[in-house]
C-alpha cells in the first residue's frame, strides 16, 4: 500500500512538471530524477526506457496421464477396444517411464451411444509399467463385459506413484505373483459377480451369520487381540447342550423346514434333508437386535436331538422355521 501511494504522488508531481507521456518521461535525466523523487521514480523511468528486468516464475503444468478416443462409427465388438487400449497403454507407460513413475491404478471409461457412460477402476496390486500385465487386466475384464448400446468413445487414465522399494528379512517373502492373483480375482468376479468375491466382514450386530463382502484387501489386517473372539456375538449361544465339543456345520442359506409343536415344544421336524421325531431339545433362546430402525429382527433358536441321533440347530422367526445346521 505504501508503494502504491508513493507511485501516485510521483504521477501527480510529474503532471505538475508537464510530463504526460512515456516519451517525455524517458527524456528526463535518470540521476536528477532519482535525486528529486527517489528510487520508485527510477523504476518507473527504467520501465519507460525498457531497462527493467523482471524474473520469470516457472510454473510446471500439472501432469495428465489420460488417453481418449472418439470413434467415427459405433463399436459393438471388443477387438477395436482392445486395439485402442493397447495404444493407450503404450503412450501412458512411455510418459510414466520418462519421469520415473509407475502406474498404481487404471480408470476405464466407456461412453455409449445413448450418452450414458461406464467407469471401472482397476487397483494394481504391485504398481508397474509392464504393458502386457496391464493389458491382460483390461482384456480379462472385457471378456465378460456386455452393453445394451454401441460404444462411441473410450478413455483410459493412470494414477502415478513412485516405484516401491523394500527389503525383506531373511525369512520374509512377498506374494510370488500378485498380478496373477489379481487376474484370477478378476475372472472370478466376472463369473460370479462383484458381491460374491472378496473378504467377508462381520456386521456390527449379534444377528447370527450376519456379514458383508468387501473388496479384496492386499494388506493383511492386524490380528484380533487375545481374549477376544470376533464371532462371540453371534455364536456364543451355539452349543448350550451337552454337545459342547461338537462343531456346527451351517447351511447357507438356512434350509426351510416344518416343525410340529406339542404344547409349544417342538415334537417333529421335516425338511428336504432332515426328518424325524424330536426326543430332546434345548431352548428356546430368544435373540433380537436393531430394534431402533427398519432392520429390526427377532428369532427364537432351538437345539434339537432327533430319534436317529442327529442334533440340529433351528430357529423360528415370524412363524417360519428354518434349520441352521447340523452338529458334527
Amino acid at each position: 500500500m505504501k508503494g502504491q501511494i508513493e507511485l501516485q504522488e510521483i504521477f501527480v508531481i510529474l503532471h505538475k512538471w508537464g510530463i504526460h507521456t512515456l516519451g517525455q518521461l524517458a527524456a528526463l535525466d535518470k540521476e536528477q530524477l532519482a535525486a528529486r523523487l527517489g528510487p520508485e521514480a527510477v523504476r518507473v523511468w527504467e520501465r519507460a526506457n525498457g531497462e527493467s528486468n523482471r524474473v520469470l516464475k516457472l510454473v510446471r503444468p500439472p501432469e495428465s496421464f489420460e488417453e481418449n478416443f472418439e470413434f467415427e462409427h459405433e463399436i459393438e465388438t471388443a477387438e477395436p477396444l482392445l486395439f485402442m487400449f493397447r495404444r493407450f497403454l503404450e503412450q501412458l507407460t512411455l510418459q510414466l517411464n520418462s519421469i520415473y513413475l509407475v502406474a498404481k491404478e487404471l480408470t476405464l471409461r466407456i461412453t455409449f451411444a445413448n450418452k450414458q457412460s461406464y467407469e471401472r477402476v482397476f487397483k494394481i496390486p504391485q504398481p508397474t509399467n509392464d504393458i502386457d500385465l496391464l493389458f491382460r487386466m483390461l482384456q480379462t475384464h472385457l471378456e465378460n463385459f456386455r452393453s445394451e448400446h454401441p460404444i462411441v468413445a473410450v478413455a483410459l487414465s493412470a494414477q502415478p506413484i513412485k516405484p516401491a522399494s523394500e527389503q525383506f528379512g531373511l525369512f520374509e517373502t512377498t506374494l510370488r505373483n500378485p498380478h496373477q492373483l489379481s487376474e484370477t480375482l478378476a475372472r472370478l468376479i466376472a463369473l460370479l459377480g462383484a458381491d460374491r468375491v472378496g473378504t467377508p466382514v462381520l456386521e456390527e450386530t449379534h444377528r447370527p451369520d450376519a456379514f458383508r463382502m468387501e473388496a479384496f484387501a492386499w494388506a493383511v489386517a492386524s490380528a484380533v487381540p487375545s481374549g477376544q473372539n470376533p464371532q462371540s456375538g453371534s455364536d456364543s449361544h451355539a452349543l448350550r447342550t451337552a454337545h459342547t465339543t461338537a462343531a456346527l456345520r451351517r447351511f447357507r442359506p438356512a434350509a426351510s423346514a416344518s416343525v410340529f409343536l406339542s404344547e409349544n415344544i417342538p415334537a417333529h421336524v421335516r425338511s428336504a434333508d432332515v426328518n424325524g421325531k424330536i426326543v430332546d431339545q434345548q431352548g428356546a433362546y430368544f435373540l433380537s437386535g436393531n430394534w431402533w430402525d427398519e432392520k429390526s429382527w427377532a428369532r427364537a433358536e432351538w437345539d434339537l436331538q432327533l430319534k436317529n441321533g442327529e442334533v440340529v440347530r433351528c430357529h423360528e422367526s415370524e412363524r417360519t422355521w428354518k434349520i441352521d445346521g447340523i452338529y458334527d
